[in-house]
């Protein structure tokens, strides 16, 4: 009976595994847990107001290969994160290039280089002037799981390269400028549909 019940388990996984293997294209949308700059610092915040750094994204994705596999995603993304109780919000198109494998069944596991353009930055009452560089470069790393032509994954992203966005602030008894690190380091669950 053990055996019986383990080789259906493992047909499954194959036949779920193979609805979502093969080259193809797909949407995806998730959440993202933000913490610009100082993502383990704010994940401590997290416990107290889980909704302060969440954010959002949609986009595309293609994949390429079955076992082995190339996937590069365009993906829309908008950030959050606290600092001292005012609030910086980012939105940027990512476009992560992912070298995974299947490992077992429907799981599989990716990491690549994200490429992100930073399109708006918003800091809660305060006057944001550039930041340094629109465009930088961070990695992915993550797992996921398909099951029929749904996908799910978590990723953490970390950007590389120092990228700060210099602010006015509007109360004269301060400091009159700050900086903000902008880098993304953030966890995101993501849900995919191949079409």
């Amino acid at each position: 009976m053990k055996k019986t019940l383990l080789v259906i388990a493992v047909a499954l996984c194959g036949y779920f595994g193979m609805a979502q293997a093969g080259s193809g294209f797909g949407i995806k949308a998730g959440l993202n847990y933000n913490g610009n700059g100082d993502y383990f610092e704010s994940a401590g915040d997290a416990a107290r107001d889980p909704e302060k750094n969440v954010g959002y994204h949609l986009g595309f994705w293609g994949k390429i290969g079955n076992q082995i596999y190339l996937r590069p995603e365009l993906v829309y993304s908008a950030t959050k994160s606290d600092y001292e109780n005012d609030e910086f919000k980012m939105k940027k198109l990512d476009l992560p290039i992912l070298l995974g494998a299947k490992v077992i069944g429907p799981v599989h596991v990716f990491a690549g280089p994200a490429f992100q353009y930073i399109l708006d930055t918003e800091f809660d009452g305060i006057t944001i002037d550039d930041v340094d560089n629109d465009f930088t470069v961070g990695m992915n790393i993550g797992a996921g799981v398909n099951i029929g032509k749904l996908g799910v994954d978590l990723r953490y992203e970390r950007g590389f390269s120092d990228n700060e966005a210099m602010f006015i602030n509007n109360n004269i008894t301060t400091l009159p400028t700050s900086r903000v690190d902008t880098r993304p380091d953030q966890l995101i669950l993501s849900l995919s549909l191949k079409l």
